[in-house]
């Protein structure tokens, strides 16, 4: 799950923005916050840092909530949930995190998320430039079962890399146990903290949600180590986009569903079909009938041949001389760890094979791509 850039109006600032001021820093406005984007390394040495040691990103300005019964029944929390999200919440074993997205009665996405069970409560976390919407979506729909409690006074860091258990295990061993998408309490630095395998640049890694009022000397311990390495928005987009995540309101957004997202694996079956609780979610209908016919398009990778990116917004087209366009670029760039140009975007389903030969307006040129089977880089989590 990622966050949608955006903003005008005054900025916000992170609890830790001393801290990146204070890094070498460079800040720039991203969803109503003043955020790093790149620190003294450069976007290249932060993206290789995380690749091959350990990056730590600031995702504060991400919606943290928890969802909570007021019956004390973890199962009323979950199918109160289940009203507005395809996934499978029901079934979510305590300690464990699930991935979802809000759909709506047409079967777009509001937004994507992450759903972890906690016990007797749901713990959400949600993108920064909707969860105000986000979280009144929740009140809407589910007061009448759940109160949805907003974490304001938590800092949300990611440490990710093949190096981040063990950095992270020198103020917390219990933390090595875990497994991708695993949940739960975790005492750092003497601090409780809520700890989960997870992260979105395709490697091994942990989200960690600290006390405001302690975080700060819990990251600068994490930072003090050699092989962690303060990243910026620069190199978690080209990051997430090697893994081939999607980034809302680019790849995602309220008119593609999630069968057009390549997303329908997050739709298990209990909630197809033939489940035990079928539909039952907004847009259930336009959705099903996807999974059961195809969708009319689909979200791929996308190769450029030569070593010019190639942007978000740019038009496809099915060759170098019609005038038509049969898709977008929704996501692109380079790919550092593929030493070449990157991109995602949504073409006609009967051309989303891999090895389809499209082409990209990028300044009044037609440049060849190919459609790539994504992640570019394969994905390193600890299962």
């Amino acid at each position: 799950m990622s966050e949608t850039v955006a903003s005008a109006g005054p900025l916000s600032r992170l609890p830790l923005h001393d801290l990146h001021v204070a890094h070498g820093a460079k800040l720039v406005p991203f969803a109503g916050y003043s955020m790093p984007v790149q620190y003294a390394a450069g976007v290249l040495k932060e993206h290789q840092h995380t690749r091959s040691a350990a990056g730590l990103f600031d995702v504060s300005h991400m919606g943290q909530a928890m969802l909570r019964p007021r019956s004390g029944r973890f199962e009323d929390a979950a199918q109160a949930l289940e009203r507005l999200v395809p996934a499978d919440i029901l079934s979510l074993p305590h300690g464990r995190q699930r991935y979802a997205v809000f759909t709506t009665e047409t079967g777009g996405i509001i937004d994507d998320l992450m759903v972890a069970n906690f016990g007797d409560h749901l713990f959400l976390v949600v993108n920064a430039a909707g969860k105000a919407e986000d979280i009144a979506h929740l009140r809407a729909h589910l007061s009448d079962v759940c109160d949805v409690d907003v974490l304001e006074e938590r800092v949300l860091v990611a440490l990710q890399g093949p190096l981040a258990a063990d950095a992270l295990a020198k103020m917390s061993p219990t933390t090595v146990a875990m497994r991708f998408m695993d949940a739960g309490c975790h005492v750092l630095a003497g601090v409780p903290c809520l700890v989960s395998r997870s992260g979105y640049t395709g490697e091994d890694g942990y989200e960690l949600s600290i006390p405001a009022y302690r975080a700060v000397g819990i990251v600068e311990r994490l930072l003090s180590s050699s092989d962690v390495m303060p990243i910026g928005l620069g190199a978690r987009d080209s990051l997430r986009l090697e893994a081939g995540l999607c980034l809302y309101d680019h790849d995602i957004d309220a008119t593609t569903t999630p069968v057009e997202a390549a997303l329908e694996w997050s739709i298990p079956k209990s909630r197809r079909p033939g489940g035990a609780r079928s539909g039952r979610f907004p847009g259930a209908d336009v959705i099903l009938a996807q999974l059961r016919d195809g969708a009319p398009r689909r979200r791929v990778g996308l190769s450029p041949e030569g070593r010019a990116p190639v942007r978000s917004g740019a038009s496809v087209f099915r060759d170098d001389l019609t005038a038509e366009a049969i898709g977008q670029v929704t996501s692109g760039g380079f790919g550092p760890s593929v030493n070449r140009p990157v991109a995602m975007g949504y073409l006609p389903a009967e051309l989303a094979l891999p090895g389809t030969r499209v082409f990209a307006e990028v300044r009044g040129q037609r440049l060849p791509m190919n459609v790539a089977m994504l992640p570019f880089v394969p994905h390193n989590y600890k299962r």
